[in-house]
């Protein structure tokens, strides 16, 4: 891996476009060279429709940023009960750019523009067996309930920006 890597934009469309073409429709971009690295830098390009089932780092700890660089996004913060607990709107365009969380908060996004570009860092290693916690009142990946639980989680967010005027 080169000492020095750019972002550009160019590469942004490349990832969507390799995101397309996936169950998932999203894909990283690691700017770090391995999985023991510490911390992880990445890009996260996510498609509209896309499921991040909420998680929370908590064993082993771990604090998490993100930052917009292109579309826009909910962040969404969540009580120990599945209720949201607080919402925003992250957008490259927009006030509120990134945001970051200390450990242990349950979080998702939801991609609210065609296309969203984040700038992600969180400490590594990653293993996949304790990278995160997935919350057990949330759909799994896959599930077929998981459009009926998107569908509720935007109506609820939107709802609570309405209620904060």
């Amino acid at each position: 891996m080169s000492a020095i890597q750019i972002i550009e934009t160019s590469q942004f469309d490349r990832l969507a476009s390799e995101a397309a073409q996936g169950p998932r429709l999203r894909i990283n971009h690691n700017f770090h060279g391995s999985m023991e690295d510490n911390p992880h830098r990445f890009l996260n390009v996510m498609l509209q429709g896309t499921y991040l089932r909420p998680h929370r780092h908590l064993l082993p700890p771990k604090s998490e940023s993100f930052v917009v660089l292109e579309g826009s996004l909910a962040f969404i913060i969540f009580d120990e009960s599945g209720r949201i607990a607080e919402g925003y709107e992250l957008s490259a365009g927009g006030p509120v750019r990134g945001i970051d969380i200390g450990p242990g908060i349950w979080h998702t996004v939801f991609v609210l523009s065609e296309r969203c570009v984040c700038f992600e860092v969180k400490p590594g290693p990653y293993r996949v067996s304790d990278d995160k916690e997935f919350a057990a009142w949330a759909p799994a990946e896959g599930d077929p309930s998981v459009p009926a639980f998107q569908e509720n989680l935007l109506l609820s967010w939107q709802n609570l920006q309405l209620s904060k005027g």
